[in-house]
């Protein structure tokens, strides 16, 4: 089984401002935990900026994590998909590290909100599971707590960053979450998100 979470996030900046604000959102108040960030590999392909970069973050350990885990950094890795014409940013994320005890994938697609085009929609989803017997379930929930936690505080960060960049913007609350749902989903209905997943050459 898999734990599955999505929610949207708007950011009450232009598609193109979060864009550019997207390479730059580290170092912000938020953001103490990552530690590095380095680009694996970058290219344009059929007019798509196709991006890989690792960050080296740290990631406090629960008690029972102590078990599994001897160190608390982990490597992530990011691929980012930013297609112009449809004015989309497409990211897609996976711990490398001590996947086996807990991995956590994430897609997130940055689009033109429809309903204000001066502001900016951020479409998350996340899947986490564990191999772990027999706590698998525990590990999971315990995984998608934290996930909830992190995203509000990458989203404060994010905003903090575009603030700086292009000043407040008060015509829209900054990083409202506008709609979340979280359900289980079975190894079949998992296989689906794995068509763009990571690929790390």
């Amino acid at each position: 089984m898999v734990k599955f979470f999505e929610n949207k996030s708007l950011f009450p900046f232009r598609w193109d401002q979060v864009v550019h604000g997207f390479w730059h959102r580290y170092p912000n108040p938020e953001s103490k935990h990552v530690l590095s960030e380095d680009v694996l590999h970058r290219e344009v392909i059929e007019k798509k900026l196709h991006s890989i970069r690792l960050f080296t973050k740290t990631n406090k350990l629960p008690k029972w994590g102590e078990r599994f885990i001897n160190t608390n950094v982990v490597k992530i890795v990011e691929e980012s998909i930013l297609d112009p014409s449809k004015k989309t940013l497409v990211t897609y994320t996976r711990n490398v590290g001590y996947a086996s005890v807990m991995g956590v994938t994430e897609k997130v697609v940055y689009k033109v909100n429809e309903e204000n085009p001066s502001t900016t929609v951020a479409e998350r989803s996340v899947w986490i599971e564990s191999n772990v017997y027999g706590m698998s379930k525990a590990i999971q929930a315990f995984g998608m707590q934290r996930f909830k936690v992190n995203s509000t505080k990458a989203v404060k960060g994010f905003n903090y960053v575009l603030n700086s960049m292009y000043g407040s913007n008060t015509s829209s609350s900054s990083g409202v979450l506008l709609h979340q749902k979280e359900k289980l989903k079975d190894a079949l209905k998992q296989t689906n998100y794995k068509t763009g997943t990571l690929y790390v050459h």
